[in-house]
């Protein structure tokens, strides 16, 4: 059975702030315990340096057994990997070594056999394959295919030689994270870190997601922010918060009360320990005031100034970490009462025709299973429609967004401006730009706002330390929450979210439905999360059959 100890670890940030020390935690033989705490607070991080992807330079991290990683984004937009590269990717080393090395040999026996099929670079291109092949085989390579193969059928329905070559790109996110669990959980590590699971999954998807973790006797450590799947799976909680980490040994049911008893009785020992502070400190003033007229009182004022001395040295309790306070101005603006007029749309290999009308300040949740069109559609509106009025300018970076197949129309209405919150924060524009220079310089928002005026936009976000730093290296909450304030500062009036809560912890999500309520506009977001879609008064639902239809109430359980 694997494990996973980590002792005392500490972690300094490139620009020499310490994000978290003194850590401690164990992952025992066969438990699940979930990661939680503020976006930024360094879950990911401790993930990394768990998998050795960061060296652990304050601490001591072990480990025993397999280890299987899987990472927030497993697959990009414009990455040309294929579905047997993923597969190799989350193998245990020596397999993966060994087929790529297969990989590699293969293609230069075709490229030599290409220009000579009996010339001594072909035949010497064929001894190193042979070589490869064998290599292959004893990494366990022919078991592995099995798995892949399972695996394939299971999630993609084909045989594993009918995908291996297909770009990961051409798969869903929800495709991408159900076949890379699978792996893993059908695996032979016996240790697993997953970085968001549950991100791109449909509820389906999650519900299955919680049962296998429930139920595999592997030792998993994880990351989420999805509160059902937290009290469905997690044994154990470490909660990554104020610069360390505490451990609660129950549920997530029982953390947040437990969190409120924590904070409780740090405040009252803080308030005791300031207390007997100021006591001795006026006793040491006392004594040294004595001490000036009275020889004799000498070794008691030393003795009160040792006592404080050491009362100080070794520290106060921690005090409890402030909570977040995020502030989210959405403001919108009126448009024509019809936002979005659909007629006889039908996307390509997706979907029926479909009739739909949208009205001005509509909150509508657009729900169904992974595949079945709902991010195409969110996509088609954020281009500016079928037939785009020039009036209506898509906002945010949504014009560069790659077109949507499609027949019929659908048509925005009058002032209506769109702006996109892609699922997977795919803006390579902004990767290696900081923040400030994002909203100080403008890229195409043109915010023309000052340096001082955006610390203060971003102090509102929670994300003024994170101002000089560059928008590829924030963690995935980060990212969100900044792309929701490049929507604000968009004046976009219809905003169009897929998946918006995947990566934003609760604090965050919460500010997010408090902008959304004070919206002034029209609202269409894709989503799996349970609690989020409660805050939507329409549902529209892409069912698996390829019928759109609208709903009086959420509607999960669909093929």
């Amino acid at each position: 059975m694997g494990y996973v100890d980590v002792a005392a670890v500490g972690h300094i940030l490139p620009d020499g702030r310490e994000l978290f020390a003194d850590v401690s935690f164990r992952v025992g033989e066969g438990s699940k315990v979930a990661l939680v705490g503020p976006n930024g607070a360094g879950k990911t991080t401790l993930l990394r340096m768990v998998a050795g992807d960061l060296p652990v330079r304050s601490g001591v991290v072990a480990r025993a057994g397999g280890l299987g990683v899987m990472r927030q984004f497993i697959g990009m937009i414009g990455d040309e990997s294929t579905l047997a590269d993923l597969a190799l990717s989350l193998a245990p080393p020596a397999l993966r070594d060994a087929g790529r090395r297969l990989g590699e040999t293969e293609a230069a026996m075709r490229a030599a056999e290409a220009h000579g099929k009996f010339s001594n670079a072909a035949g010497k291109a064929q001894l190193a394959y042979a070589d490869a092949l064998g290599a292959w085989g004893e990494a366990g390579g022919y078991d592995a295919e099995v798995l892949f193969d399972t695996v394939a059928t299971i999630v993609l329905g084909q045989p594993w030689d009918a995908v291996r070559d297909r770009p990961v790109r051409t798969l869903s996110g929800g495709q991408q994270k159900r076949f890379a669990l699978e792996l893993l959980l059908r695996g032979p590590d016996e240790v697993l870190l997953l970085d968001e699971p549950d991100n791109f999954l449909d509820v389906p998807g999650k519900r299955w997601l919680e049962a296998r973790l429930r139920e595999s006797t592997k030792s998993v450590l994880y990351v989420s922010h999805d509160r059902e799947l937290l009290a469905q799976s997690a044994d154990r909680v470490v909660a990554v918060e104020g610069g360390s980490a505490w451990v609660h040994p129950g549920g997530f049911a029982s953390w947040h009360e437990a969190r409120v008893t924590r904070h409780a009785r740090l405040d009252e020992l803080r308030r005791r320990w300031d207390e007997e502070h100021q006591k001795l400190r006026e006793l040491m003033l006392m004594y040294k005031q004595k001490a000036a007229y009275n020889d004799g009182l000498a070794s008691r004022y030393q003795a009160a100034q040792t006592r404080l001395r050491k009362f100080e040295e070794a520290g106060p309790p921690p005090v409890p970490p402030k909570d977040q306070d995020i502030r989210m101005r959405l403001s919108g603006g009126r448009t024509g009462k019809r936002a979005v007029i659909c007629e006889q749309l039908e996307l390509d290999g997706l979907t029926f025709p479909f009739d739909l009308e949208i009205w001005y300040g509509d909150r509508v949740a657009v729900l169904g299973a992974n595949g079945t069109g709902k991010s195409h559609f969110l996509r088609l509106l954020a281009r500016g429609g079928t037939d785009p009025d020039p009036a209506n300018g898509p906002v945010d970076g949504a014009g560069a967004l790659a077109p949507v197949t499609h027949e019929g129309t659908a048509r925005l209405g009058a002032r209506v401006r769109p702006g996109h919150f892609s699922q997977t924060h795919d803006r390579p524009e902004l990767m290696s730009k900081t923040l400030v220079e994002i909203l100080w310089r403008g890229d195409e928002h043109r915010t023309g706002m000052d340096r001082h005026a955006a610390m203060g936009v971003l102090s509102r976000y929670e994300l003024a330390a994170q101002g000089d730093q560059r928008f590829g290296t924030l963690s995935g909450g980060q990212q969100a929450r900044f792309l929701v304030l490049l929507l604000e500062l968009s004046g976009a009036t219809l905003l169009l979210l897929d998946e918006p809560t995947d990566n934003l912890d609760l604090a965050s999500a919460e500010a997010l439905e408090a902008g959304l309520n004070a919206f002034a506009g029209t609202v269409i977001a894709v989503t799996h999360d349970r609690w989020f879609t409660r805050s939507f008064d329409r549902f529209v639902l892409f069912r698996g059959d390829s019928e759109v239809v609208e709903t009086p109430e959420p509607v999960w359980d669909v093929g």
